[in-house]
């Protein structure tokens, strides 16, 4: 946690303690001359690991990158945006021949077999030595047959592929440590999912989208939505398919802004926790259903990829080569009594935090850094009852959303505030379920990871969250999400200073206007009463 930080030209936040080991790392060893197929590659927390094994492991062989054209995009195009962004800075100081060692394997996993045609498969079969498989949709509102066909079937179909592969140290796959929220208490071990993994595909190969659409709540049943109802059924398609193979699955909880790597408090997506910091800095989220006393299930970026590629060297270095046989374990690997190894990776073990913690932080850090893009002053409250929070959502998003977009009638511009809010509260709605409920988790497996680990690789590596200072890491992640998600560079500060205070007036001026009106309005019905 501790260590000097600069910003550099542009207003990119680096790390200027950057790790020199002395000794070689013994997690970086293991990468020498390795082949790796990463999926999931344009993703925030794909392209995390994509740095970081490129920096950190510089003797490694190849990464084969998953990629699929999308929004009128071919490969070439989106692997190039890959690395335009300034997390890729540091790496590209550190080895300006990374590209050497990244190649493209054109796929898509919502096609049967990731889409791979049995030239690359055969290559990929040959050659790698690890798989990290990161691709899934995270849309939580996804349609079911959708989330079921990337979340799920290509998982069963990476593992029928990762059996052929003779030269497998290690596969690693991502799930969320919310896969089975439907429990109060969450273990790094396996639960049994609404529906088998083979049902389900059988079930949305059947069945045409509008009856699927009907029976899709039914079928949820206790899972909130499909995204964490299809990655409860991959992890049990791991257990009951993949005992043979050197596999662990990592249960991430709501993954923000790194705190020191690659760039301190990078971020490139809005989702959960970020959506709610970002939207309440602006002023334009006020009010969500959930209780400030429950824990916010957090963990930074950087933590995450940390841990994921100390797993990885941990199985290798447990297990041998994959043997391809079915019809045996193989020495330190799964029985039919012993699970693949499950690791969840959150921080309410060893540092707790609170949503009224995470408010508080906010309220903190975010006007030291105001924006000009700011909307109105902040005015943000967790609200436990849902009528209150109704109330709220009316008085304070509903109203002044048609009140605005009146006025812009008026003037002749588009109207934009109501239709903006029916995405924000939308939002909410599924922000809320998680932030109006609270689970214990626990993480031994991880913790005995750490202890195992050398000075060195907990250096190069850290992903420990004991005696964590949310409120430093709060520092950056203000001022990471004002650059990199509002592209709002530093040097704009004195101009959102101007807005703020303009903002804060305009706000008090409104309260004292309308508490007068309030009066007013109390006072004549007093008098028309009595």
């Amino acid at each position: 946690m501790e260590g000097v930080y600069a910003t550099r030209e542009g207003g990119d936040i680096f790390a200027t303690d950057m790790v020199h080991v002395e000794t070689e790392s013994k997690i970086a060893a293991m990468f020498e001359n390795a082949t790796i197929l990463l999926t999931g590659g344009t993703g925030y927390i794909g392209k995390m690991f994509l740095e970081k094994l490129l920096r950190s492991c510089p003797k490694l062989r190849m990464v084969y990158l998953l990629l699929r054209p999308k929004k009128g995009k071919d490969v070439e195009k989106r692997f190039q945006e890959i690395f335009d962004g300034p997390n890729m800075v540091p790496l590209k100081l550190a080895n300006q021949k990374y590209l050497d060692k990244v190649s493209i394997i054109n796929g898509d996993c919502v096609s049967p077999y990731l889409g791979l045609d049995d030239q690359d498969k055969q290559k990929i079969i040959n050659e790698t030595t690890f798989v990290i498989h990161c691709a899934a949709t995270v849309r939580f509102d996804e349609k079911l047959k959708q989330a079921a066909y990337i979340n799920v079937r290509a998982v069963k179909h990476l593992i029928e592929i990762a059996k052929q592969m003779k030269n497998l140290k290690g596969f690693l796959h991502v799930s969320t440590a919310f896969s089975h929220c439907a429990l109060k208490s969450i273990d790094e071990q396996f639960y049994k999912p609404g529906l088998s993994g083979d049902h389900l595909l059988d079930l949305v190969e059947m069945l045409d989208e509008e009856r699927l659409e009907k029976i899709t709540p039914g079928l949820l049943g206790k899972w909130p939505n499909s995204y964490v109802f299809t990655k409860a059924i991959a992890e049990d398609v791991i257990k009951n398919e993949a005992k043979n193979l050197p596999i662990a699955v990592i249960r991430p909880s709501i993954v923000i802004a790194s705190l020191n790597e690659p760039v301190a408090g990078w971020i490139d997506n809005y989702y959960g926790a970020t959506g709610v910091f970002i939207g309440a800095a602006l002023g334009l989220l006020r009010s969500l259903h959930g209780d400030k006393k429950n824990l916010a299930e957090m963990i930074p970026a950087d933590y995450v990829t940390n841990a994921g590629i100390a797993v990885l060297w941990e199985i290798a270095s447990n297990r041998e080569l994959n043997t391809n046989d079915e019809s045996k374990t193989i020495e330190g690997s799964n029985s039919e009594d012993e699970d693949v190894p499950i690791y969840n990776i959150v921080s309410s073990p060893e540092a707790p935090i609170t949503w009224n913690d995470f408010t508080t932080y906010a309220e903190k850090h975010t006007p030291e850094v105001p924006s000009e893009l700011q909307v109105w002053k902040y005015f943000f409250a967790l609200r436990p009852n849902r009528l209150h929070h109704l109330l709220a959502v009316f008085l304070l998003h509903t109203i002044p959303a048609y009140i605005v977009d009146f006025v812009c009638l008026c003037i002749g511009k588009k109207p934009m505030m109501v239709k903006g809010y029916k995405k924000i509260n939308k939002f909410m709605d599924v922000i809320g379920h998680f932030s109006l409920r609270e689970w214990h988790f626990t993480n031994h497996n991880l913790q005995k990871l750490w202890k195992k680990m050398d000075v060195e690789d907990k250096t190069l590596f850290n992903f420990s969250m004991e005696n964590f200072d949310w409120d430093n890491y709060f520092y950056f992640y203000a001022r990471g999400a004002r650059v990199y998600l509002l592209k709002d560079p530093l040097d704009t500060i004195p101009k959102g200073r101007i807005k703020y205070w303009k903002l804060f007036i305009a706000h008090y001026t409104l309260v004292a206007v309308l508490l007068f009106l309030l009066y007013k309005f109390i006072y004549l019905l007093i008098s028309l009463l009595f």
